[in-house]
């Protein structure tokens, strides 16, 4: 028995005065074969941090809108290498369960670039720890060879993210599985084991001569002179944008050298998401002055997002936010599948959806148009959902959108693709280009045609649950019990649908046409003034975010953005109140 053992030995016979809390680091320092994360709750248990050891050890990680997500670290809410097999092995039981055949089909395994020194913990380590799990169960293991865009990876056998009822089921069978297996911490299996292949040079190849399907004008890509810069965030992106703009016949986007390789840290970015917009897209936009490059692309460090900055005439750089870029990719798509479809090709069977909370500009499309739109809960997950049962009924999928800049162009991955996106959007600028457009003059010109639509998205920050709690069940107790506001400051209200409880007051049987989601809180206000907007907490982050539109023809444009403001504040002051209720504005 090493020191360590003993010493845990020791701790484990000290009490915190809790069973529950007790049993939880019992079960811990028996467990956890890490020796950083399984230190971090010794010195915790030593220096009696019982409401830390609570906060860790006395709940589980949950699926929220992609996924089951959290930080790394110690502690059973976390991730680590103990939390990542037990997950494993309770997936291994609920796939077992679903499918006779699932020996014979196997189980893929991706990872990324991200990891924790403190904690010994990366995303490699994780993917060989999750591959050692199933292997010593003799399931044959699709393991990638190196860091791969989260879309390579296939989520359920609907290519789709994981949705209700099988995330529920996944959760009772980890619970049922939490201590680990013979065999479950042998990382080295995958290098022994028969069972392992290596699917990257034939995903990589299957990936890239698809993408060709929503090539348009290959040609024109092959002579154009504008230059792309691309930052992959320190993240999985380079490689695969390189080689999704060659099978465009794009010369290589000039990367950003000092965000081109992976780095965990992200050392050269205050926050490695590229929606925060111009702030973290400093170097990409210098980068592009001295190359005289006026379009940039940025893929967050998975690589299924995109962001995406046009210099302007004016000298300033214009990033489009997801919804603006929505709005361009929803009318290229349609306008090339009307350009090269067949005669037959039947508009009536062609379709684009969005989340509910993001524009609804497709929408406006649609109904000029003649296709059809539909919205979602939000997140991936139940777009790609709908869009497999759609192409399952013979319908044409060209587009899906979320405004959290992920975008699904095609239906070769049913997953928000920022690899994609990005080539697409390359292709795009290049065809304006020849008209002596630019993508923002385009984008004016959808409105134009469509009608404006003028959104405002952003966050709060919320460290404390019962807050949050708080300020929902005050908008669902107004000025009386059970009762929605009927205004907010001078805006009056005309619909509220609150899709945590499935309420809808616009519907005459007052149930939401979007399925309930008791597990997240989202309400959604639709103004006598036209504004439609949603509060909602992130599946993802401790945040409340709000979305705001206002949609109008043209000449309206100053008046539209002007209103849409005021109701915001009216919003915040009204419905959030962050002085009374602690939320932290958004830093930038």
């Amino acid at each position: 028995m090493g020191d360590g053992d003993v010493n845990s030995n020791r701790l484990l016979a000290r009490s915190t005065g809790d069973a529950q809390l007790d049993r939880a680091v019992g079960q811990w320092l028996s467990w956890d074969k890490n020796p950083k994360t399984k230190e971090q709750i010794e010195n915790l248990v030593r220096n009696g941090m019982n409401k830390e050891l609570r906060d860790r050890l006395c709940c589980r990680l949950t699926f929220g809108t992609a996924g089951l997500r959290s930080a790394m670290g110690a502690g059973f809410c976390y991730i680590n290498d103990l939390t990542v097999i037990q997950s494993t092995q309770g997936m291994y039981k609920y796939l077992e369960r679903c499918f006779s055949d699932f020996r014979q089909r196997g189980f893929v395994v991706g990872y990324d670039t991200r990891g924790q020194v403190t904690s010994s913990c990366s995303s490699k380590r994780l993917a060989k720890l999750t591959a050692a799990v199933l292997l010593a169960k003799g399931v044959p293991v699709y393991l990638f060879s190196k860091y791969v865009p989260t879309p390579f990876v296939v989520y359920w056998e609907n290519g789709a993210q994981i949705t209700s009822p099988h995330d529920k089921e996944i959760l009772k069978c980890i619970e049922e599985c939490v201590e680990p297996w013979n065999g479950s911490w042998n990382e080295n299996l995958v290098d022994t084991s028969p069972l392992t292949q290596d699917p990257l040079e034939e995903i990589s190849k299957i990936y890239m001569e698809d993408l060709k399907k929503i090539c348009y004008h290959r040609e024109l890509n092959t002579k154009t002179n504008l230059k792309f810069i691309h930052t992959s965030f320190h993240g999985v992106g380079h490689d695969y944008v390189q080689l999704a703009f060659k099978a465009f016949g794009f010369k290589p986007p000039i990367p950003v050298p000092e965000q081109k390789d992976p780095d965990p840290d992200f050392s050269t970015v205050k926050c490695p998401n590229p929606e925060e917009g111009e702030c973290v897209l400093e170097l990409s936009l210098r980068l592009a002055e001295k190359e005289s490059a006026r379009v940039v692309v940025a893929t967050d460090p998975d690589a299924d997002r995109l962001a995406v900055a046009e210099l302007q005439e004016n000298g300033r750089w214009k990033v489009f936010t997801g919804n603006e870029l929505a709005a361009l990719f929803g009318w290229w798509m349609f306008r090339s599948w009307k350009a090269n479809g067949s005669k037959e090709a039947d508009v009536k069977n062609v379709y684009m959806l969005a989340t509910t909370v993001s524009s609804k500009i497709l929408k406006a499309i649609a109904l000029k148009e003649g296709f059809h739109f539909e919205e979602t809960l939000p997140g991936f997950k139940w777009i790609g959902s709908r869009v497999k049962d759609l192409l399952d009924n013979g319908k044409e999928v060209l587009f899906a959108f979320e405004e959290s800049i992920g975008f699904m162009c095609g239906t070769s991955v049913l997953d928000k693709d920022g690899v994609s996106a990005a080539v697409v959007i390359a292709e795009m600028a290049s065809y304006l280009e020849t008209k002596n457009l630019t993508l923002a003059q385009q984008l004016t010109e959808i409105y134009e045609m469509y009608g404006y639509h003028i959104s405002k998205t952003s966050y709060f920050l919320c460290y404390e649950p019962p807050t949050i709690k708080r300020v929902f069940e005050k908008l669902r107790n107004f000025d009386s019990p059970k009762s929605y506001p009927k205004s907010c400051g001078a805006y009056g209200i005309l619909h509220v649908r609150d899709v945590t409880t499935g309420y809808d007051s616009s519907q005459l049987n007052k149930k939401s046409v979007l399925p309930a989601s008791k597990n997240s809180q989202m309400i959604t206000f639709t103004f006598q003034n036209g504004c439609v907007a949603t509060l909602r907490t992130s599946g993802t982050e401790p945040k409340i975010k709000y979305y705001a539109e206002m949609c109008a023809r043209p000449d309206d444009k100053t008046f539209l953005e002007e209103q849409l403001q005021k109701v915001i504040e009216a919003l915040i002051e009204n419905f959030l109140e962050p002085r009374k209720n602690g939320l932290i504005w958004r830093s930038v």
